[in-house]
């Protein structure tokens, strides 16, 4: 086994996170990548992503970029898909991370061993590290309803979903109102010669833009309210923004604001407003081109889209993690509480953005690793936290459903982390450090150089 090298699987944007925290302190790694790119999901290229041609970021631009790389200024609010894609291969060649991934193979199997991890490839090859990260990300697995009844036209889960021209001259039912599925909606609205929406329960929808910015900025950039007065205010404030959404055929929410993950969307609002589209309820089954509802109403219809959501799984180390609901069960969403040295990154829903909560993870990951290896054979206090700390970091309750089941509110996750940090005595992430590309052998555990990286 080469002396503390670690594998990184997966190019997404957790993997690339980790990939620049490991380089700038030092830590040996080799990172492998199935695809032939960076980006993940981010790709429409790449097999199996669930991408379509008209998504953009939900949240905006200034809150979700990495620390210290923010976007240009010549993006949008809200940029589509193809800035974010490349927005992180830029990232990827500014960091020098592109030549230490190698491209076109995928992980077949990992196994632990005497005194780490073996990892199969799918090149036929086999090493052994002293740990891996698992950052292959949770849209790959598609979730599909079962339906009584059998259905003529064409069912398909929205992973296959790529072109509004697809609906072009046909009745299109989406069934599923997450966020991709409102969007997917919307381009049935604007393209579909009839369209609809099936929702099993009301949500509370969030208009991108509030007084002039962007939503998330908004609240990012106000104070900072007790759940118990923030709430309220913020659904007296929706009242004045959005309305009675139940004038446009929206079912009234069953939760109060906050408790499920919220519905960042103003088109559909607009399009149910201009009859481009209508809301059914929950399908009750097929009759061959119908639809038969749950309030006794069919409509004849040619696709069926479910944006029924995805199952999170790590199919090559499956077996080594704990899993609720279908989710890893990870001690901050990063450390396996039962095998040393196995990690997620990436593996949490949450309300806000994800790129600087990545390299906040990868920021804990790595001091981890480091002090791991200055004192090998001393106990490490962080362990005894991965075992033994259930802090709740939901920011509940939630409506009790299986995308809840270890929710991440963003920010009792970044107050716990800052906690944490001061309770062991780590620093926390250094945007202005972070923004510094790494042009030189960095020192290693043991006297090595950061030039070994990837050996």
């Amino acid at each position: 086994m080469t002396e503390r090298t670690f594998c990184i699987i997966g190019a997404g944007p957790c993997g690339l996170a980790l990939a620049r925290a490991f380089r700038k302190a030092g830590i040996r790694y080799d990172h492998v990548e199935r695809h032939s790119d960076v980006g993940g999901i981010w790709d429409i290229d790449n097999p199996g992503s669930p991408m379509y041609r008209s998504a953009h970021f939900i949240s905006s631009k200034t809150q979700s970029h990495f620390l210290g790389f923010p976007m240009t200024a010549d993006y949008p609010d809200y940029p589509s898909n193809t800035q974010i894609l490349a927005y992180l291969r830029s990232f990827a060649r500014t960091f020098g991370l592109y030549d230490h991934i190698r491209f076109g193979v995928g992980v077949v199997d990992v196994q632990q061993v005497s005194g780490g991890w073996q990892v199969a490839f799918s090149d036929g090859e086999t090493r052994t590290y002293a740990g891996v990260i698992c950052a292959t990300g949770t849209n790959w697995e598609p979730q599909v309803p079962r339906f009584e009844g059998e259905f003529s036209g064409d069912l398909r889960h929205s992973v296959t979903y790529t072109s509004p021209d697809e609906f072009r001259g046909k009745k299109v039912l989406i069934v599923g109102a997450g966020n991709s599925g409102c969007d997917i909606a919307c381009d049935a609205a604007r393209n579909a010669s009839a369209a609809f929406i099936s929702m099993r329960r009301g949500y509370h929808f969030i208009p991108k833009r509030v007084f002039g910015q962007p939503s998330d900025a908004f609240a990012a950039n106000g104070p900072h309210l007790p759940a118990a007065l923030e709430r309220p205010i913020m659904q007296g404030l929706l009242r004045l923004l959005v309305g009675d959404l139940t004038r446009v055929g929206l079912p009234k929410p069953d939760h109060r604001l906050f408790e499920s993950h919220p519905i960042m969307n103003d088109q559909l609002i607009h399009h149910l407003a201009h009859g481009d589209i209508r809301v059914k309820p929950d399908v009750e089954r097929f009759d061959g081109l119908d639809v038969v509802f749950r309030d006794g109403t069919r409509e004849a219809i040619d696709v069926v889209i479910c944006a029924t959501g995805y199952t999170m799984n790590i199919p090559y180390a499956r077996r080594y993690f704990q899993w609720k609901s279908e989710r890893p069960e990870l001690y901050l969403t990063i450390f396996n509480r039962e095998h040393h040295n196995l990690f997620g990154l990436g593996y949490l829903e949450t309300d806000g953005a994800l790129y600087d909560l990545a390299d906040w993870m990868a920021h804990l990951l790595t001091r981890y690793l480091l002090t791991q290896a200055a004192s090998p054979d001393a106990p490490q206090p962080f362990d005894t936290l991965i075992r033994d700390d259930r802090t709740d970091l939901s920011g509940g309750p939630h409506v009790d459903s299986p995308r809840h089941a270890l929710y991440v509110q963003r920010r009792a996750y970044l107050k716990h982390l800052r906690a944490l940090c001061r309770r062991v005595g780590w620093p926390e992430p250094d945007a202005h450090a972070l923004a510094v590309p790494v042009t030189a052998p960095r020192p290693l555990p043991g006297g090595a150089t950061g030039q070994q990286v990837g050996a």
